[in-house]
Formats: C-alpha cells, sequence, structure tokens
C-alpha cells in the first residue's frame, strides 16, 4: 500500500520517513504466523462472496420419490421431483486500529530508528483472534456461525473420560466417530479429519498401544481407511456441552463447510487526530457455514 500524503504536523523529512516505515511495518505484519489461530489451517477458506456482499446465500437441493414395479398399461406411475431450500447468512465486519503520536514519530525519525512493530502486530492479532473465534463458535447477536457448535451436527457421547480408558477404548471412541457418519449417511459421506482438545492429542501422540510398540496417533492414522489427518485445538477443551471436551469428525472439503473471509485483512491509511496519527484495519467475515451437516459428528465428554 502506497501512501503519499503529506501530513500537515509533519515536515518533509518527517513525513517521508512516516511513510516509508508504515510500509515496511504493513509488509511484515503480513509475516507474522500463530500456530494457536488454528481456523484458516482446519477449514476451507472461501472468498468467493467479494468485500462489497453483505449476506451469503446458498440453495440446498434434494431428491424425493421413489420408483416401483409397475403392471403393462398402468396409469399409476410414481413421480420424483427435486425440492430446493435457501439460506441466508450475514456478513459481517471485524475492525481494530493502532496509532503513533506526533512526538513518536519525530522522535523515531531524529534518532533514525524504526517504529515499534508491536502497535502493528497487535492489531492484526485482534483481527486475527475475532474472526478465529468467529470460526469456532460464530456470533449469537449477529447469527454468524460456527463450526465447533452447530445445532445440526450429530452429537456422540465417548465411553468414559479418557484418561479412564484403555489405547484401545480410546481408538474404539474414534473409529465409532467415523461409522457413525458412514452409517447415518449409508455410505455416502466418508470423514477425513479428526481435531481433537490440546490434552487429548498430546495423550493419543505420547501413549502407546498395548503389546505394540506405536503410539494410539499413530496405530490409528495407520489402520483407519478413511482418517488421513488429526490436529490439536485448544478450543475444543471446553467446545462440549457443559463446557466438557469435544472431538469433531468431518471432511476438509469445501462442498461440506466453508469459512467465508469475502475481505481479508487490510490495512487503511493514516487519519490525523489532534496529535495522533491512527491506522485502522479491517476484514470482513460470513462466518462458517456448514453445507452437509451430516458429514460431522461431535463427540463429547473424552
Amino acid at each position: 500500500m502506497k501512501l503519499e500524503k503529506k501530513y500537515e504536523k509533519l515536515d518533509a523529512g518527517e513525513s517521508a520517513f512516516f511513510n516509508l516505515e508504515l510500509e515496511h511495518l504493513l509488509s511484515r505484519m503480513f509475516e507474522v504466523e500463530y500456530p494457536d489461530l488454528m481456523a484458516r489451517s482446519v477449514l476451507p477458506i472461501s472468498t468467493e462472496a467479494g468485500p462489497g456482499a453483505e449476506t451469503i446465500a446458498y440453495h440446498q437441493f434434494d431428491k424425493v420419490g421413489m420408483a416401483k414395479l409397475i403392471a403393462d398399461y398402468a396409469d399409476d406411475v410414481p413421480r420424483v421431483d427435486v425440492l430446493g431450500k435457501k439460506f441466508v447468512s450475514p456478513i459481517e465486519s471485524i475492525a481494530s486500529s493502532f496509532g503513533y503520536s506526533v512526538q513518536e514519530i519525530r522522535a523515531a525519525a531524529m534518532a533514525n530508528r524504526p517504529l515499534r512493530q508491536m502497535k502493528a502486530e497487535s492489531a492484526r492479532r485482534a483481527d486475527e483472534q475475532k474472526l478465529d473465534s468467529i470460526a469456532c463458535f460464530g456470533d449469537a447477536n449477529t447469527g454468524l456461525g460456527g463450526m465447533l457448535n452447530n445445532a445440526n451436527v450429530p452429537v456422540g457421547a465417548a465411553t468414559a473420560n479418557w484418561s479412564t480408558l484403555t489405547p484401545e477404548e480410546i481408538v474404539a471412541d474414534m473409529q465409532a466417530a467415523v461409522a457413525a457418519i458412514r452409517t447415518d449417511t449409508e455410505s455416502v459421506e466418508s470423514p477425513d479429519t479428526i481435531l481433537l482438545p490440546e490434552s487429548e492429542y498430546v495423550r493419543i501422540s505420547q501413549t502407546q498401544m498395548t503389546g505394540i510398540n506405536e503410539t494410539i496417533l499413530s496405530f490409528f492414522l495407520r489402520t483407519s481407511p478413511y482418517i488421513r489427518s488429526i490436529a490439536p485445538w485448544y478450543r475444543l477443551e471446553t467446545a462440549g456441552a457443559g463446557g466438557v471436551k469435544r472431538m469433531v469428525t468431518y471432511r476438509r472439503d469445501p462442498a461440506k463447510l466453508e469459512l467465508h473471509i469475502p475481505q481479508d485483512f487490510e490495512v487503511f491509511p493514516p487519519q490525523e487526530r489532534n496529535l495522533e496519527f491512527v491506522i485502522n484495519t479491517h476484514c470482513r467475515t460470513g462466518g462458517v457455514t456448514i453445507y452437509k451437516p451430516l458429514s460431522m459428528r461431535y463427540t463429547d465428554g473424552l
């Protein structure tokens, strides 16, 4: 982003310094990574709606009717049809800001010292945290949907707290979640990913199977015909009903679910406010849309 404006409260040298420093800061902001903000890595991302959209709408179609055996010259041939239903969800803005006083800019320019990166990184972090939170649990006030608490996704129960189970029983709980999706959809849906609370991911990655020199994690991935990835997410520690641990089994496929980000993180030119220059940041999200709830399953009480 080019910042060409000459600020009235700064001389030519200070203004040029401020412009160059902001360009440097903004480019570095996009390099910062936050491993505990998982939404972007575990959800398919859609930017299709575009920054000007106010809502996201999609249609879901279902085939109805059944064929039957008929006699010659029958006049009661059964009819089949396709029924459609429209779903609409809002798009909302996320914003934060940071700023520098005139004296901070002048002092940095005089000492030829870079402006502090921490303010810019803090703004980016704040926006990403809010986006990650919405991706997890949605927002009840605006109607945005989340991945971890969708009312249409079936919920099962673990055999017991995993700290009391044998490795084989833990494997059985994970297998049961996969089998339930296959059974409920008559083998139409096949999950490929499991998300676990951080504590339980550590458990299965460090606990060996009985009599085998192999961890639960390695054994399950090696023997499962469907699951290809298992990842930890700290937000699942209390995501279940009543604040219990929750496991999520799903297919990471944009045909099943998507996190909508019509406008990704952007930074606006500085605004003069008294003796400060304020820089606003902004993005827009439509939350998570789960197109095929039966392709997912929650398992509570790990």
